[in-house]
């Protein structure tokens, strides 16, 4: 391998926005992430729905006419 140009491969901690972290080895010192192993919803096996902006509820206006039939 030539000398002088790779990049220092350094023991660093991976910070999670759950608050979880674990050491691992990289090239970035630092590094700092919004969701991991311990808070994401496939691995956890609790998923999320989120309703953006209402739309069920506007579903439920547009189809309500073909729901008394």
């Amino acid at each position: 391998m030539k000398s002088g140009i790779h990049p220092k491969y350094h023991k660093t901690t991976v910070r999670c926005a759950c608050g979880s972290e674990f050491e691992t080895g990289s090239t970035v010192e630092d590094i700092h992430i919004e969701i991991c192993s311990q808070c994401h919803p496939f691995f956890t096996g609790k998923q999320k729905l989120v309703d953006s902006a209402g739309r069920i509820e506007r579903f439920k206006q547009k189809y309500a006419k073909y729901n008394k039939a």
